[in-house]
Parts: structure tokens; C-alpha cells; sequence
């Protein structure tokens, strides 16, 4: 479990994050979507002390982040990155064990739960397990980085645009194997995407952001059935037009309509 309580971030007197309180539920995931400058990226790496807050309270699992030490707290919460973020002089094993044996797991139990974990995320450890970062796909990459995030079975996950830089099919196949794996394992998470139509479907709940401030968090099918704003409105109609000038396509339609208007 996350809550945030009127969480605020100010940088010379401006907020980068103004007043955002919400609670993520156990086993619930929460995306924050937003375009750059928002405050979402800002809002999860409070989650975690990476940065710190202005004003406002923290607890992940019942306690406040600020009686944690930084490195402590950090080993108990999952974190994936855009940019991966994999030590590349380590082999797989040894990235998504470094968690596990920071915290005094012993060889026989890391090694368990590294193959364990690359299974979960549908990499064979026998072929990956001994390469280095460099001589993986951007797909397979993005899999051991989510696992090593998994690997000292954290109760909370926070994912800062993790399939982002990805090509659509990869990022697709990636979003199913993610659904599936929390699924699974039950954790509780932060996603923060730009993508309106990744948001909609991987989360429970979608939180807009705009301006530091949290416009309207609810399930997906609320934000487009009932947007709090004209904003949120905006930003959901886009995927909504998208899918249905797709199915004018599947349905023979002109390009011109699909376009808009008719030709001259």
C-alpha cells in the first residue's frame, strides 16, 4: 500500500507537485499520465526519497518514508526505469541478484529466485542468464530489468516509463507480460506513462496530472465516460477518434473521412 497525503515539491517557490494526496491500494495499480513537466515522474521518485518532498507525508506499507534511511527503504521498493538503468559490467544473474545479496540472501536462494524471476518475465535462464546487457535486445532488456525490481520480493513497484522507448510491437507484447506478472504476484505499483491508451489499459486506476497538480484519479472507463475537465476530456478523446477511424478503415471507408471532411 502507497498514500500520499497533500504531497508538495516546490523548486525556488514554484511547485513541481502541488497538494497530491492519493492511496494505492494492496495489489492495485495506479498510473499517473501526463504530458512532460506534469509532475509524475517528480511524484513517484518521492515515492522512494530520490527526491524529497517540500511538505506532505509519504508511508508506503503503513510507514512514513522519512523515518526509513534512503538506501534501506529503496531496497524494499521495486523501481524500473525508461533507461533500464542495468549495470552493464554485470551478467543478467548478477544485475537481478544484486538486491538479494545486498541484503545478505545466501548464493543457493539468489540463484533460485534469479531463474525464477527470469521464467516470470518469460526469458530462459540458461540462455540469458551468463550475457551481459549489451548483448540483449531492448525487449529483453526491459524484462530483467522488471525482474530485478521483483528480486527481494518488494510489496511495492514503481515504474517510470518502462516500455517507452520501445518499438509498439515489443512495448505490446511487454505490457501483456507485466499484466500477467502482477497478476501473479499481487504487488502494489506507481506506473507513470505519457501514453494515454497504455494508461486506460493497464491500470485499476488513472490519475491525470497536469501542472503539478492531480486533475482526477478514477478508473479508466470513468476518465472517458465522466472527465473532471475539459483537460482530461482532451487527452482521452485522441486514442477514442484514433480506434474509431481504425475501424472506418477495417469497414472500407474513404481516406478522406478517415482524415476528416471530404476532398475538394
Amino acid at each position: 500500500m502507497i498514500e500520499l497525503d497533500q504531497v508538495t515539491k516546490r523548486y525556488d517557490g514554484i511547485a513541481a507537485v502541488d497538494s497530491v494526496s492519493l492511496r494505492v491500494e494492496p495489489g492495485e495499480l495506479v498510473v499517473l499520465l501526463g504530458g512532460s513537466g506534469s509532475g509524475k515522474t517528480t511524484t513517484l521518485k518521492m515515492t522512494n526519497r530520490l527526491i524529497e518532498p517540500s511538505s506532505g507525508r509519504i508511508r508506503v506499507e503503513g510507514e512514513d518514508v522519512t523515518t526509513v534511511p534512503p538506501h534501506a527503504l529503496r531496497r524494499r521498493i521495486g523501481y524500473v526505469f525508461q533507461r533500464l538503468g542495468l549495470f552493464p559490467h554485470l551478467t543478467v544473474a548478477e544485475n537481478v541478484g544484486i538486491t538479494p545479496a545486498l541484503l545478505g540472501w545466501d548464493a543457493r536462494r539468489i540463484r533460485g529466485r534469479v531463474d525464477t524471476l527470469l521464467e516470470l518475465v518469460e526469458l530462459d535462464p540458461a540462455e540469458v542468464r551468463d550475457r551481459r546487457p549489451d548483448a540483449l535486445s531492448g525487449g529483453q532488456a526491459q524484462r530483467v530489468a522488471v525482474a530485478r525490481a521483483l528480486a527481494a520480493e518488494p510489496g511495492v513497484l514503481l515504474l517510470d516509463e518502462p516500455f517507452g522507448a520501445l518499438d509498439p510491437i515489443t512495448r505490446e507484447r511487454l505490457q501483456r507480460s507485466f499484466a500477467r506478472v502482477r497478476r501473479s504476484l499481487g504487488f502494489s505499483a506507481i506506473f507513470v506513462t505519457h501514453d494515454v491508451v497504455e494508461a486506460l489499459l493497464l491500470g485499476d486506476r488513472v490519475g491525470v496530472m497536469r501542472g503539478g497538480r492531480l486533475l482526477q484519479l478514477a478508473p479508466g472507463r470513468e476518465l472517458v465516460r465522466a472527465p473532471a475537465d475539459d483537460y482530461v476530456a482532451d487527452l482521452v478523446r485522441g486514442p477514442l477518434e484514433q480506434a474509431r477511424a481504425v475501424e472506418s478503415l477495417i469497414a472500407g471507408a474513404p481516406a478522406r473521412t478517415i482524415a476528416g471532411g471530404d476532398a475538394p
